[in-house]
């Protein structure tokens, strides 16, 4: 990420030093035009360094799996500011060459695939504070194209535009792209989202929670088991207690005496036909 930024910022540099250098009148003078000053070679330079930046940022965000749509626009970007580099436009008045329609094309193309790139990363990570600022971008990006094919359609049909900024117009275009570019590195910086830019949990995450759950859940069932066990020992040991109790009552109740022996009670003529056991009474 580091060398896309360095890129970036350094293509910027150049650019600027360009203007500066020229001293064209930015209003009117599109930037392919710069190309035939002196200090012309700055343009590709620039130019290659823009597209040295896509690349880096192209290839971070096709590695995360989830924006490969928007890499691949990207990359096309980047792919295109490198033939608007190498075939320089023809020169004012001078019929349409075979470089001069692949610079046109090219920066067409270009100028279409990075809106389009930042609307979709936008529209996946929505919800983050920068995504609206990307989603703004992208939208200024595409109304201004529109300006800027205007002055050629009217071109072609064999009219000369009069008073419309031409390259004020394409600057507006070429700064909101390279604005879009340059926040890509917080798309990268923020990690994978899913969901419109909702957190999701790891499967992992999950499963040991679930885990966690299911073990603390047969633990916890285990040791209930063990002190109900506990209490149901305690309780027929108390239960054998009191009987054991009860029938030593009874024995002394009935007999007077523990160990004393039963017998039968015979009346005054000796007969025990009548006579009655203790036992029956206890």
């Amino acid at each position: 990420m580091l060398l896309g930024y360095a890129a970036i910022g350094a293509g910027a540099v150049s650019m600027i030093g360009l203007h500066v250098a020229a001293g064209l009148d930015p209003l009117h003078t599109v930037i392919s035009e710069y190309a035939f000053e002196p200090d012309g070679w700055l343009l590709p330079t620039s130019l290659t360094l823009f597209a040295v930046g896509a690349t880096a940022f192209a290839v971070l965000l096709a590695r995360r799996g989830e924006d490969r749509k928007a890499a691949l626009l990207v990359g096309v970007w980047g792919l295109c500011m490198l033939l608007v580099g190498a075939f320089p436009t023809d020169r004012p008045g001078v019929p349409l060459s075979m470089s001069g329609g692949i610079h046109r094309y090219a920066a067409f193309a270009a100028f279409l695939a990075m809106p389009v790139a930042g609307l979709i990363l936008a529209r996946r990570h929505e919800g983050r504070p920068y995504a609206r600022a990307v989603k703004a971008l992208s939208l200024a990006s595409l109304g201004v194209l529109v300006l800027v094919v205007v002055p050629y359609a009217v071109r072609m049909l064999g009219l000369e535009p009069a008073g419309v900024p031409t390259g004020a117009i394409q600057r507006l275009v070429v700064v909101s792209e390279v604005a879009v570019l340059a926040m890509l590195g917080l798309v990268l910086g923020s990690g994978p989202v899913r969901g419109r830019g909702r957190p999701v949990r790891a499967a992992g995450g999950a499963a040991g929670e679930a885990a966690g759950e299911a073990a603390g859940g047969a633990a916890g069932g285990a040791a209930g088991g063990a002190v109900a066990e506990r209490r149901g020992a305690s309780l027929r040991a108390e239960r054998l207690q009191r009987h054991g109790r009860s029938r030593a009552r009874g024995t002394v109740g009935a007999a007077g005496a523990p160990g004393a022996t039963l017998r039968p009670r015979r009346d005054a003529s000796g007969d025990d036909r009548h006579a009655v056991r203790i036992e029956e009474f206890v």
